[in-house]
């Protein structure tokens, strides 16, 4: 279906703002949002519905327009009832980055625009294979996991002669005909292509991207199909933009944050970070599906540069080796709770360090940076948890675009502050460094990074001056100025080493 269906139904009514030129880009779902930043729930090419309730001031437009145009989505729909209008500032923010924006008329509703769009797109039919591949991506939609994507492919080799395969971005064949190629060379010739789609000699087959506008390579899926693209015709050339759709949508069936699987894993993830009792986190392993009597490694994971949160879970969950391992967000680091025998314990730092190290050539630019715990009961996942949390910031610290730290590199000190209670961390953190992070604030006096920097040079007056290009009588000043804000003498061992802690749990 295309933006400019939607101007041909006439109970909708809605009105092109801007945009006119873009109205035959395709839509393949309906998002109603009120986020200013809803870019981590979209896939792409869906028509967005807003009501602009994320709208305090004209700057927000700018912010919640620039994260649907990196989302890839076709369209915007809005309308605010409030002021009775569209604004100004939402209209600029679409032309510019090329957001076609329709206006909802005040008495439709946007469940009725939904129910319109839905039943178009659940209501075309065609003879040709297009529709017939149409009819089969609804089915993927309701089936069972694997099943519809498999049928789809098994369609394609009847009718065509043509054997194709659905892969992950570490060449897990998701489906396809018994018989696949090397799915790890597929992997690389995927990942490290100039431009897709790419023919690779050596395996006769032709790769494609199933998201490449709206998903990082390491996050996607792809579709290989035996022969060279380039001497296909135009309808086999369309076939496999087809093919990449459905498996987009079976990608998005499978992805669990909405599910309930997966709000079950990122509750579990938060109650154990929380410090929560035994007896409120054994239920919540059952209900996830997890043995409380079993044991866990924890594995934490942050992604640099384009990675978005999404796909960092996407990926940690694919690179663990375990089959649909927990996995929740925290803000912008995704957590694993993962399942191991006691005896003989696995290495899952070297599984997930060798699948990352595959990965690697499809990051362009980005990075991941991940720490993993050691073996642990389920009573205590949350010293793993914070255990492999501090490795991954360990890894942070490292300019390796893949970097994995095990629990074992860890400084004795670090081991120790994993064991300590979040509140009396919390506590200890805010007594020694909020009176500095406030004067930092207002005075803009840079005392935190002298402070580190003093710290990290055994406090040398003349390297910390020479780190921070400053006069050794600057630094001077501004050590004893962290001394009369808080009280404490650096000259005094054990003052030093109370920041030197501060600092790291910060």
């Amino acid at each position: 279906m295309k933006l400019r269906a939607l101007l041909d139904m006439p109970e909708l009514r809605l009105e092109v703002v801007t945009g006119d030129d873009l109205l035959d880009r395709a839509i393949t779902w309906v998002v109603t949002t009120d986020l200013l930043d809803p870019g981590r729930y979209l896939g792409g090419r869906e028509l967005v519905l807003t009501g602009l309730v994320w709208r305090s001031g004209p700057a927000d437009s700018e912010v919640f327009v620039r994260a649907l145009a990196r989302a890839g989505v076709s369209g915007l729909a809005a309308w605010d009832l409030t002021t009775g209008t569209v604004p100004g500032d939402l209209v600029d923010a679409c032309r510019r980055h090329r957001i076609p924006l329709f206006k909802v008329p005040e008495d439709v509703a946007f469940a009725t625009v939904t129910e319109a769009v839905v039943r178009h797109l659940s209501g075309a039919r065609a003879a040709d294979l297009t529709a017939v591949l149409d009819r089969h991506r609804r089915l993927v939609a309701g089936m069972s996991e694997g099943a519809g994507l498999g049928a789809v492919l098994d369609l394609v080799g009847r009718d065509l002669g043509m054997r194709c395969w659905v892969l992950t971005a570490t060449g897990r064949v998701v489906a396809g005909p018994p018989g696949a190629p090397d799915g790890a060379a597929l992997a690389r010739a995927f990942l490290t292509a100039p431009r897709l789609p790419h023919h690779t000699a050596a395996s006769g087959v032709s790769v494609f991207p199933v998201a490449e506008d709206t998903t990082s390579r390491v996050a996607d899926w792809f579709v290989a199909c035996e022969g060279d693209h380039a001497d296909w015709p135009a309808e086999r050339r369309t076939l496999t933009t087809e093919l990449a759709a459905i498996a987009a949508l079976e990608r998005a069936r499978l992805d669990d944050r909405l599910s309930v699987e997966g709000r079950l894993a990122q509750e579990l993830v938060r109650l154990v970070v929380s410090a929560a009792a035994a007896d409120e986190i054994v239920p919540r392993l059952e209900l996830a599906g997890l043995d409380p009597h079993a044991s866990y490694v924890a594995v934490a994971a942050a992604g640099r540069g384009t990675l978005r949160p999404g796909e960092l879970r996407s990926v940690l969950g694919e690179v663990i080796p375990v089959p649909r391992p927990v996995v929740g967000l925290l803000d912008e680091e995704a957590v694993a709770l993962v399942p191991v025998p006691a005896e003989p314990a696995p290495d899952v730092a070297f599984s997930v360090q060798t699948a990352l190290d595959a990965l690697a050539p499809g990051l362009a630019g980005a990075g991941i940076m991940v720490g993993v715990s050691g073996v642990v009961g389920a009573g205590e996942l949350r010293g793993a948890v914070d255990e492999a949390r501090y490795a991954r910031r360990l890894a942070s610290g490292r300019t390796d675009p893949v970097c994995v730290v095990r629990h074992d590199e860890l400084a004795t000190h670090v081991l120790l502050l994993a064991t300590v209670p979040e509140d009396v961390r919390q506590m200890f953190q805010v007594r020694l460094l909020d009176p500095l992070r406030e004067y930092d604030e207002v005075h803009k006096a840079d005392l935190i990074r002298t402070l580190e920097t003093f710290l990290q040079n055994s406090g040398s007056w003349t390297k910390c001056a020479e780190q921070l290009h400053l006069h050794v009588n600057s630094v001077r000043y501004r050590i004893q100025r962290i001394q009369d804000l808080t009280g404490r003498d650096l000259t005094r061992l054990e003052d030093r080493v109370d920041f030197f802690l501060a600092l790291r749990l910060s």
